[in-house]
């Protein structure tokens, strides 16, 4: 990694608000690489040109060398299924 606060000014262009800048400073202060994560539901139907956003942000922390974890969860679609399946069929 760079000097801190290139690495920062980096993180921070494009965002609208981080939580805890002080906290993002510490960690960055470690020089240990970040975990990163960012969780999507397939329930919805398609993706959007809204869903770019968050995926660039995730490829910048990819580029400065930090850990960047996508993870798809599958447990509201099995609720959304389920009950169909355990429902006897119509006559």
């Amino acid at each position: 990694m760079t000097d801190i606060n290139t690495v920062l000014a980096e993180l921070k262009r494009g965002t609208d608000e981080i939580l805890s800048e002080a906290d993002l400073i510490e960690k960055l202060k470690e020089n240990r690489p970040l975990k990163v994560k960012l969780g999507a539901d397939p329930t919805a139907p398609d993706i959007h040109l809204g869903h770019t956003v968050v995926l660039n942000k995730l490829r910048q922390f990819q580029q400065l060398g930090h850990d960047v974890h996508f993870l798809i969860g599958d447990l509201p679609v099995w609720w959304a299924i389920l009950p169909a399946k355990t429902q006897p069929a119509p006559p």
